[in-house]
């Protein structure tokens, strides 16, 4: 699963891997479900653009939100099938820009979290995402969840999931409104090498949503 990620360094990154304006974000080392976070989308124009969205996913058709889950992931094996994200797994298909992201494996008395990265940390993940849209008394919401997969080599000592991350030369295909055919979406949430990933422990700071700071990603 995926359930805390981060997104910082030079916003070039953005400009550069995504072809995004990155609108002077702020840099975030702990972005937590229920936050708003910066996504890349394919506009009506059909140009990218960087949006905000809130991670928990509301679809359209809800009628009383507070009596839905609004859940953060979503697995790819079977996202195109379930009524709560086939719309969006078809039609409405993101990029989320991270750094990183966290993951905690259990040992004696406590959970242990890694922190796992692009070889390097010079570049940035491009996890697949589903955006969806709702409207309430307040307007309208925009909200997404992270695809998941199966456990590269490199995670399945830290965990059987991990997000699913889209390589960059495949980006216009994801984003494409016209992709609509689920085994090609699959393809294109296809297996991420191990070898352009690494992962690391860090300190346990990082449980409370609250904490921020470039200590959160420092190896222990």
């Amino acid at each position: 699963m995926c359930g805390r990620y981060a997104l910082y360094g030079p916003q070039s990154r953005l400009r550069e891997q995504f072809g995004v304006e990155p609108a002077n974000l702020e840099e975030r080392y702990n972005i937590a479900p229920s936050q708003d976070a910066p996504i890349v989308r394919c506009g009506a124009d059909g140009e990218r653009e960087l949006i905000s969205a809130r991670w928990g996913l509301l679809p359209s058709w809800v009628k009383e939100p507070g009596k839905l889950a609004q859940p953060i992931n979503a697995k790819v094996e079977t996202a195109g099938e379930k009524p709560m994200f086939r719309h969006a797994f078809k039609r409405s298909r993101v990029l989320v820009p991270a750094s990183g992201f966290y993951e905690w494996v259990p040992v004696a008395g406590y959970k242990q979290p890694f922190f796992i990265r692009p070889v390097g940390g010079e570049e940035l993940f491009g996890f697949g995402g589903l955006l969806e849209h709702w409207d309430g008394p307040e307007g309208q919401i925009l909200t997404f969840a992270i695809l998941t997969t199966a456990a590269n080599d490199l995670m399945r000592p830290i965990h059987d999931r991990m997000p699913v991350i889209i390589r960059p030369e495949d980006y216009a295909a994801w984003l494409d409104h016209g992709v609509m055919d689920g085994l090609l979406v699959r393809e294109l949430a296809g297996e991420y090498p191990s070898d352009e990933m690494e992962a690391y422990p860090v300190g346990r700071a990082v449980g409370n949503p609250r904490a921020q700071g470039e200590r959160l990603v420092a190896p222990l």
